[in-house]
């Protein structure tokens, strides 16, 4: 009997340990419910392959455009100045390094479903045809 209780405490202690990793992986999931729902949408809600056909066509202006514009709107919501590793940075340069590191997980996810073809299956949102009928009542 006093060697199964040894196993019984360190299988206690495993099972302990099991449950608070799931606490901190859920409470890490909750404080980053933003960046997983926005990862999940451009890795497995957009059709990559049809997307880089349009970056590639000129789309890509719109979105540098749109990426400059979101980065001065934060830059004068949040004024102040930041550093980094010790360096003061303005505060548009700030944001738009993370709008950029952004885009840069974004374009990291359409690479991705690339790689491991993972290209979501089409929905057709049109309404169907009508059937006509030409009979008489």
């Amino acid at each position: 009997m006093s060697q199964v209780t040894p196993i019984l405490e360190n299988l206690w202690r495993v099972v302990v340990d099991f449950v608070a990793l799931l606490q901190s992986i859920f409470a890490l999931g909750v404080s980053h419910v933003l960046l997983i729902a926005w990862i999940a949408w451009w890795l497995l809600g957009v059709n990559w392959e049809k997307t880089w056909h349009y970056l590639a066509r000129g789309a890509w202006a719109p979105v540098v455009l749109l990426m400059l514009v979101a980065a001065l709107v934060w830059s004068r919501l949040e004024p102040g100045t930041h550093s980094f590793l010790g360096v003061p940075i303005g505060n548009f340069w700030w944001q738009l390094g993370a709008i950029g590191l952004i885009a840069a997980v974004t374009l990291l996810c359409g690479w991705l479903q690339g790689l491991f073809h993972w290209t979501p299956t089409e929905i057709d949102l049109s309404p169907p045809a009508h059937a006509e009928h030409h009979g008489h009542h």
